[in-house]
């Protein structure tokens, strides 16, 4: 599991409406990833409708966000549309990354465990060195003190 100043673990990954990235290209840029359990939940709908209308004030501040789920890229596609998402989508069907990254744990709801992906938010610098990290995300003012932190970062 990463801790902050590591490096992030590297990734290529397909993201909504077509192509991939990685992050290995994104150096230079300081870069938020905020991982969410599934597309068109309440709370993941929530934070990322939030990030998609604070998209602007990250990319002033020269920060570019990535959402990450194990959902399909059609998955992110329809959620997308839906909801008129701006932020891109990343697809981590094999959980390799969510691994990497360790936010695929073991979750305990109503006594029924299950693995899943915790709601986690890593800020990553322009080395690609993580910068802060925020764990079991609760979604009401996280985007906010994400972007405060993300500008401090990026300077």
């Amino acid at each position: 599991m990463p801790d902050i100043s590591d490096t992030a673990p590297e990734f290529t990954l397909p993201r909504d409406g077509g192509g991939t990235v990685s992050l290995s290209d994104l150096r230079g840029s300081v870069v938020v990833l905020f991982f969410y359990p599934r597309d068109d939940t309440p709370g993941c709908t929530k934070e990322s409708i939030g990030f998609s209308e604070h998209l602007q004030a990250f990319a002033d501040a020269g920060v570019q966000v990535f959402g990450l789920s194990r959902d399909t890229v059609a998955k992110h596609d329809k959620f997308v549309a839906k909801h008129g998402l701006t932020t891109p989508l990343l697809s981590d069907e094999d959980g390799t990354v969510c691994a990497a990254y360790g936010v695929w744990v073991e979750k305990n709801m109503y006594g029924k465990k299950s693995m899943g992906i915790e709601r986690s938010t890593f800020l990553i610098d322009a080395d690609g060195k993580i910068a802060r990290i925020w764990r079991k995300v609760k979604v009401a003012g996280h985007v906010e003190e994400v972007l405060e932190a993300a500008g401090a970062v990026a300077g």
